[in-house]
Formats: C-alpha cells, sequence, structure tokens
C-alpha cells in the first residue's frame, strides 16, 4: 500500500487496501468503484463546500427512505441507473418480454386474488379489463405462473401514498394464471403521475429543470418455474409523458392499446360497465440461468 497519498498515489493507496478481499466479485467492483469515484474528483476538482454538499444529498436522501419509499431507487431511477441495469441484465433473453425498472412503490405481500378480481376498490376511475398469456420463449403456456400486479390510481396515486384515502391494497394484487397461462384482472386505467418531489430527487430535478412526470402504466413481476423472474410495466399508449418517462423506463415493446370498448355483451362478460377499456398484453419470460 502506497504511503505518500498524493494525486498521483491516491487510487492505488485505496486499491491496494482490498487486496485481501476474499469475494473476488466484490474486490472487481470496489476497485473499479474507487478509480471511477478518484477520476471523477480528479476531473471535476470539487471544492471540499461541495464536497460536503454532496454528502449531505446522500444523507438526505437515506433520511426520506421509509418502509413505504425509497428514495434511494427514485434517486436511481431519474439517473438512468436502474434501467442501464436492467438493460445490461436482459442481454441474452431474445423473444422475451423486455424489463424495466422496480420503482420506489413496490411492496412485498400483495393481496391473493382470483383471476378476474378487481385491484380497483374505489371505482372511481375508467373501467378496464387486463387480459394475457405467459409463456416461455418456445411459446409454451406457463399454467401456475404468479403476476404481481400493482399501479396508480386514476388521480396518480399509489395506496401508500395516501393512507386514510385508500385502502390499504387499492391497485394491487397477486393473481396466479390458469392452466393454459392466460390471466385476466379488471381494474382502472391508470394516470400519469409525477414522482415524489418533496425530498432530495426532487430538489434534484427543479435544479436540472427536468419534468417529474411518468406515463401510464400497469406495474408486473411475473414468476415462473424454472424462468427467470420478469419485472415490467405495461404503458398506456398515447399517454402524456411516453416520450419523456422521468425515469427512462419506456420500450416501444411494452406500449399498448388500451381500447375503447362499447360491447354490452362483453361488459357483461367482464363484469364491467360500458363502455371501458381493454387491454391485451402477452408476457413471455426467459429461461433460468443453469
Amino acid at each position: 500500500m502506497a504511503t505518500d497519498f498524493t494525486e498521483d498515489t491516491a487510487t492505488e493507496a485505496v486499491t491496494d487496501s482490498f487486496a485481501n478481499t476474499s469475494d473476488p466479485r466484490l474486490h472487481t467492483i470496489l476497485t473499479s468503484l474507487t478509480r471511477h469515484l478518484h477520476d471523477f474528483v480528479r476531473e471535476t476538482e470539487p471544492t471540499p463546500q461541495e464536497w460536503e454538499a454532496a454528502l449531505g444529498f446522500l444523507t438526505r436522501t437515506g433520511h426520506h427512505c421509509t418502509d413505504t419509499r425509497q428514495e434511494f431507487i427514485l434517486l436511481s431511477d431519474v439517473l438512468g441507473i436502474s434501467m442501464l441495469v436492467e438493460t445490461i441484465n436482459g442481454r441474452g433473453a431474445e423473444g422475451a418480454t423486455e424489463p424495466t425498472v422496480l420503482g420506489p412503490f413496490h411492496l412485498t405481500g400483495s393481496p391473493r386474488r382470483a383471476l378476474g378480481d378487481t385491484i380497483d376498490l374505489v371505482g372511481t376511475g375508467e373501467p378496464c379489463v387486463v387480459r394475457g398469456r405467459v409463456s416461455g420463449t418456445d411459446g409454451s403456456p406457463l399454467p401456475g405462473a404468479v403476476l404481481d400486479i400493482w399501479q396508480a390510481n386514476d388521480q396518480g396515486f399509489y395506496d401508500v401514498q395516501q393512507p386514510g384515502v385508500q385502502p390499504e391494497g387499492n391497485g394491487r394484487g397477486l393473481f396466479t394464471a390458469d392452466a393454459e397461462g392466460h390471466f385476466w384482472f379488471r381494474t382502472c386505467v391508470p394516470s400519469p403521475y409525477p414522482i415524489p418531489t418533496d425530498g432530495p430527487v426532487g430538489a434534484l430535478l427543479r435544479a436540472t429543470g427536468r419534468h417529474p412526470y411518468r406515463p401510464a402504466h400497469i406495474h408486473v413481476i411475473v414468476e415462473a418455474a424454472g424462468h427467470a423472474t420478469l419485472t415490467t410495466h405495461v404503458f398506456v399508449a398515447g399517454s402524456p409523458y411516453v416520450e419523456s418517462d422521468a425515469v427512462f423506463a419506456v420500450k416501444r415493446s411494452l406500449v399498448h392499446d388500451f381500447t375503447l370498448v362499447d360491447d354490452a355483451g362483453l361488459a357483461t362478460r367482464y363484469g364491467v360497465s360500458t363502455p371501458f377499456r381493454l387491454a391485451d398484453f402477452d408476457l413471455v419470460l426467459s429461461r433460468a440461468a443453469s
């Protein structure tokens, strides 16, 4: 380890200190992170006051994290890091549905619901039926696939953002695909919404002149035996901000029509009023790595 800490020896001094790291992957990550951070400091030459402000920003980001809100995920999202990680890890999954970000409002333990149940417990939005099929990349159905669904309401809020206003579990459901991989559920058409701007991430967006809005979408996590878990979105075609998502999560293949239907017989079949929106999308999973 270098003992004379200068601009020229700083990086080597720190990377040498990791020499006894037993985990090879951890060693690779730490040494690479150190090199990139040191190069950043050499390039930008922050003052001590600027570096203190940066650390204060990260501290405030941590203080805004709660059981129902993850400000660090939000920061990762608006910097495009979350989507870059998803995109890199989605390489090689040819034919599979493209992944997107998890987002800050996913909760473990979504309420279990039967196929056809509604996740709209309030009933104030435009009625919508969502249906599709889960399959492998070879086209074979994946019976018993589990779909974790969550979305904002027609006003652009998740249930955890409005305790006492929305019932707990509104906009959420855990569904199991049938013997042929089919699924369907009822909901309302989600609304575009701003990501939370009352914390450090919001301050960052304001400082850089960026808007905080996300296009209307439904979140999905799909799990099936022998297949890689998929985290993705279904975006509403024509939604505002579909071309400028604040977290860079839109993929063309994930934008789907929510078609207006005025068919009384179909409405009766699905237990909704007319007119209603109908969204069809299939979910294709790649095989799990061996």
